[in-house]
C-alpha cells in the first residue's frame, strides 16, 4: 500500500511539475527542430552538462524568435529557484536607465554626473563629478579612482558596501584618470547609475526595476540587496530565475518592447545593443569589447561567424543576446570565486550555436 502511494505521489509531482514548466505568459514553447537545432547535438549537450562536476550548474534556457526552445535545470533546481547572478546585474542596471530615459527621468547620455544629485543634499560631492557623463560609467571610463580588482583604491567596493548608506560616499571619489581614456573595471560606475535612477525616481533601484520592469515581464519572485538608506547595490546582488534572467535578455533583444509595450527607450536600447569600445584591451578573454555595462564579441563558431553581447557574474553567470539571430541564452552556475564556470559558459554557447542549423 505504501509503494502505490509512493508511486502515486511521485506520478503526481512529475504531473504538476510538467504542467507548471508549460504555463509561460507571452513566451510560447517550441522543439528544438521546430526553431532550426539539431535535436542529436542538443540532446548531447543537455547529457553533458547532466554529467558536469562539480555539480554546480543551475540551468540552461534558449529563446528564439520569442518562443522558448530550451528550459533545463539540474542538480535538483528547478524553474522557481532564485539565483545570485553577481556582476550580470550590472547589465540590467544599465537596462533600466533605458526605461528611466523613457520615463524622462534622465535627458541625455552626455549628462554630467554632478547635475544629477543636489549640493545641499549632498554636501561633500567632488567637482570632479562634473567632467564625468552617464557614458563614462557605462562603458567603465568614468576615470574614477575605484578599481574593483585593486583594494587600495577609494572606490573600491570593500570600502563602502557594508555601509548604511553609500551615495555620500561614493561621490567624495576623485579622478584618477581624464574620462573616457581608460577602462577600469570598478563597481561604482554601475552603482552610480543606480543612485541616478534612485535620486530621480524618489525609489530604491529595486522598486524602480519591480514596478517598471519586473511586473510588466511578471517577474515575481526576486530579491535584490537594497542598504538601510534604500540604496539597491546596482552592481550585483540580484537573485533572479533562470527564466526571468532570459526574459530580461529577451527585452534586450527586442530594444526595449514587451508585447505590445514600449518599456525601455527605442533609441538607448539601439545604441545598448551597438556600442562598442576595444577600450577593455584584454581584461576578458573571452570578450573583444564592452560597451553600456554588458560584454561584446565576434567569434567563429564551427564555420559561423556570430556578433553577440553578454552579460557576465562571478559563478558562470552569463546572459546572451545575439540580435542577428533574434536568440537569447541564459545560463546560471553556482561556482562562485572560479574561473572554469565562464570557460565552460563559453563551451556551452558554442555548442548551442553549432546545434543551429539555420536554414
Amino acid at each position: 500500500m505504501k509503494l502505490k502511494f509512493l508511486i502515486f505521489f511521485l506520478l503526481f509531482i512529475s504531473l504538476s511539475a510538467h504542467a507548471q514548466m508549460k504555463a509561460i505568459p507571452d513566451l510560447p514553447a517550441i522543439t528544438p527542430e521546430k526553431a532550426g537545432f539539431n535535436r542529436d547535438s542538443i540532446n548531447a549537450l543537455d547529457d553533458t552538462i547532466s554529467k558536469f562536476n562539480p555539480r554546480d550548474y543551475i540551468g540552461l534556457i534558449v529563446i528564439k524568435d520569442n518562443k522558448i526552445v530550451l528550459e533545463n535545470y539540474y542538480n535538483t533546481f528547478w524553474r522557481n529557484h532564485i539565483h545570485d547572478i553577481r556582476s550580470a546585474g550590472k547589465s540590467i542596471t544599465a537596462l533600466l536607465l533605458g526605461v528611466a530615459i523613457k520615463e524622462r527621468l534622465v535627458q541625455s547620455l552626455d549628462q554630467d554626473v554632478y547635475s544629477f544629485f543636489p549640493k545641499e543634499k549632498y554636501p561633500f560631492m567632488h567637482e570632479d563629478y562634473k567632467k564625468v557623463k552617464l557614458i563614462h560609467l557605462l562603458n567603465m571610463v568614468s576615470g574614477l579612482d575605484a578599481d574593483s580588482d585593486n583594494s587600495e583604491t577609494p572606490g573600491n567596493a570593500g570600502k563602502w558596501i557594508a555601509n548604511d548608506e553609500w551615495v555620500n560616499y561614493l561621490l567624495s571619489i576623485p579622478l584618477a584618470n581624464k574620462p573616457g581614456k581608460k577602462w577600469v573595471y570598478a563597481d561604482i560606475n554601475a552603482v552610480l547609475i543606480g543612485a541616478i535612477i534612485e535620486e530621480k525616481s524618489g525609489m530604491s533601484l529595486r522598486d524602480f526595476a519591480k514596478q517598471k520592469v519586473f511586473d510588466p515581464l511578471e517577474i515575481k519572485e526576486f530579491y535584490w540587496y537594497t542598504n538601510k538608506a534604500n540604496q539597491t547595490g546596482a552592481a550585483g546582488n540580484l537573485y533572479i530565475s533562470t527564466l526571468d534572467f532570459a526574459k530580461l535578455g529577451l527585452l534586450v533583444a527586442n530594444k526595449g518592447k514587451w508585447g505590445n509595450k514600449q518599456i525601455a527607450d527605442y533609441d538607448y536600447m539601439n545604441r545598448l545593443l551597438n556600442e562598442q569600445s576595444p577600450a577593455i584591451g584584454n581584461y576578458n578573454p573571452l570578450a573583444d569589447g564592452y560597451g553600456m555595462l554588458w560584454y561584446r564579441s565576434k567569434r567563429k563558431f564551427g564555420t559561423r561567424e556570430i556578433s553577440y553581447l553578454w552579460a557576465s557574474g562571478n559563478g558562470g553567470n552569463h546572459l546572451v543576446v545575439v540580435p542577428q539571430e533574434n536568440m537569447v541564452i541564459a545560463m546560471t552556475s553556482g561556482a562562485y570565486g572560479n574561473w572554469y564556470p565562464h570557460t565552460r559558459a563559453y563551451f556551452i554557447l558554442g555548442k548551442i550555436f553549432q546545434a543551429f542549423e539555420k536554414k
